[in-house]
C-alpha cells in the first residue's frame, strides 16, 4: 500500500477513536476515555521532534547547491523577485477571499450573548498570554533587520529559518562565483549532506501513519463539540474560503498557467497536503514537500531548494485567509463595523504579517493580534477563537503546504523548465 493511503487511513482511524473517546467521556461524565487516548499522543509528538531535528540540515544543504547551481547573482536575483512576488500577490488575494466572505455570511452576528461569555470565560487566560507575546514581537522594520542574522550558527540553534535562509542564500551565491576547481568539493560535501538528509526522511517516515493516527486521536478526543457547535458557522466560513483559494486561486494557476489538471496535481502532492494537515507544520512537512515537489511534479533542485524552503517560512497564504475572517468575526461579534478602508488595511497588515510570522511564538495567533490592533478590534477577542484554533490550523497549515508546491511549479514553469507531469496521468509511487 502506498505510503500516503496509510497515512490517510491513520488520521481517519485517529479522528474516529478521539471522537469516541470524547463522545465516551461526554456520555460518563468520567475523564478516563480521553485520558487514555492522549497518552499517545508522545508518539506523534516524537514523529513531530525527528521530522524537526533534519529540517535545518536540509534547508541549509538544498538551498545551498540550489543557489550555487543559479549560477550567478543575477539569476538568483531573478528567481527570488518572481517567488516573493507571487508568495505576496496570493497571500493578498486570500486575505481578500477572507474579508469578503465574511461580509456575505457575517458568522460574528450569529454567536449568542452566552456563547460569547463562555468563550471569553474558558479561554480569556490564553489569549491574555497570547495578546502579551504579541505586544513583545518584534516591529515591521525589526522582522527585516532581524532577517540578517548576527550568528547564522545561532539562527540555525534556535530554529530561526528566515535569517538562516538569508545567509544560506548569500553563501550559495559566492560559492557559484568561485572557480571550478574552488566550488567542487563544497558542492559535492553539500550534496551529501543533502543525500543522507532525504535517507533519513525515508526512515522516519516510515512511522508516520501511526504518528498521524496518535496526533489526531488526541486533538479530536479533547476538542468538545459545544466549542464547535457555538463557533460552527465560524468555522464553515473558514474552511469555505480555504478550499475556495485552493481551488480556484491555485486552481487557476494550476490549470490556466501551467496547463495541468487540478485534480492531479493534488493528487501528486497529496502526501504532503495529509502530513501539513496532521501536523500543522510546514516547517516539519518540509521535507516531504521538498520529495513529492522533485518526484511527483518534476520540479528541479534549483527551483525547488529555493522555493520551497522560502515558501515555508513567509508563504502563509491560508494563515492570512484565516486571519481575515478572524478579524471580521470578532468585529461583528462585538458589534463593531470595520468600513472599507479598515478591511484594506486588515489586507496590507495580514500579508505583510506574513513575511515575519515564522520568526515568532503561535504564529498565526500572534499575528491575527498585530492584525486586530491595525484594525481597532478588541484583542481579548482572539479568546473567542482559540477553542477551535487547533482543527483550523491543521486546514490551514495543509492550504499553505499547497501554496507553496504550486509557487514552486509556477516558478519552474516560467524558468523554462518542463514539468513531467500529464493531465491524464497517474500519481507515480512516493
Amino acid at each position: 500500500m502506498k505510503l500516503h493511503n496509510k497515512i490517510l487511513i491513520g488520521l481517519i482511524a485517529g479522528a474516529v477513536v478521539g471522537v469516541g473517546a470524547n463522545f465516551i467521556s461526554a456520555k460518563t461524565g468520567s475523564t478516563a476515555a480521553v485520558d487514555l487516548v492522549r497518552r499517545i499522543e508522545p508518539v506523534g509528538t516524537a514523529f513531530i521532534r525527528l521530522i524537526m531535528m533534519i529540517v535545518v540540515p536540509l534547508v541549509v544543504a538544498s538551498l545551498m547547491l540550489g543557489a550555487a547551481s543559479l549560477g550567478n547573482l543575477a539569476t538568483l536575483g531573478r528567481i527570488g523577485s518572481k517567488t516573493v512576488a507571487y508568495y505576496m500577490a496570493t497571500t493578498a488575494i486570500a486575505v481578500s477571499i477572507g474579508l469578503v466572505l465574511s461580509n456575505i455570511v457575517r458568522p460574528g452576528a450569529g454567536l449568542s450573548q452566552e456563547a460569547q461569555t463562555q468563550l471569553l470565560a474558558e479561554f480569556g487566560g490564553d489569549a491574555d498570554s497570547r495578546i502579551q507575546l504579541a505586544r513583545e514581537a518584534p516591529g515591521l522594520i525589526q522582522v527585516f533587520l532581524d532577517m540578517i542574522p548576527r550568528n547564522p550558527i545561532a539562527a540555525a540553534a534556535n530554529g530561526d529559518m528566515l535569517p538562516l535562509i538569508v545567509f544560506t542564500l548569500l553563501f550559495g551565491a559566492a560559492t557559484a562565483a568561485l572557480p571550478e576547481d574552488k566550488k567542487r568539493p563544497l558542492i559535492q560535501f553539500f550534496d551529501g549532506i543533502n543525500e543522507v538528509a532525504m535517507t533519513i526522511i525515508k526512515w522516519i517516515m516510515v512511522l508516520a501513519p501511526y504518528a498521524v493516527f496518535a496526533l489526531i486521536a488526541a486533538i479530536t478526543a479533547r476538542f468538545g463539540w459545544d466549542i464547535l457547535k457555538s463557533l460552527l458557522i465560524y468555522s464553515l466560513t473558514v474552511v469555505a474560503g480555504l478550499l475556495f483559494h485552493a481551488m480556484v486561486t491555485y486552481g487557476f494557476v494550476i490549470r490556466g498557467f501551467l496547463g495541468l489538471s487540478v485534480t492531479g496535481f493534488f493528487a501528486r502532492i497529496r502526501e504532503a497536503q495529509i502530513l501539513a494537515f496532521s501536523t500543522s507544520s510546514s516547517n516539519a512537512t518540509l521535507p516531504v514537500t521538498m520529495r513529492v515537489a522533485k518526484e511527483n511534479v518534476g520540479i528541479s533542485n534549483r527551483v525547488s531548494s529555493f522555493v520551497l524552503p522560502l515558501g515555508a517560512t513567509i508563504n502563509m497564504d491560508g494563515t492570512a485567509l484565516y486571519q481575515g475572517v478572524a478579524v471580521m468575526f470578532i468585529a461583528q461579534v462585538f458589534g463593531i463595523d470595520l468600513s472599507i478602508w479598515q478591511q484594506l488595511t486588515v489586507v496590507l497588515t495580514a500579508t505583510l504579517a506574513s513575511v515575519g510570522a515564522a520568526g515568532v511564538p503561535s504564529a498565526g495567533i500572534i499575528t491575527l493580534t498585530l492584525v486586530l490592533v491595525q484594525a481597532g478590534v478588541p484583542e481579548t477577542g482572539i479568546a473567542l477563537i482559540l477553542g477551535v484554533d487547533r482543527i483550523l490550523d491543521m486546514c490551514r497549515t495543509a492550504v499553505n503546504v499547497t501554496g507553496d508546491v504550486t509557487a514552486a511549479a509556477f516558478v519552474a514553469r516560467l524558468e523554462g523548465e518542463q514539468l513531467n507531469f500529464q493531465a491524464d496521468a497517474t500519481p507515480v509511487e512516493t
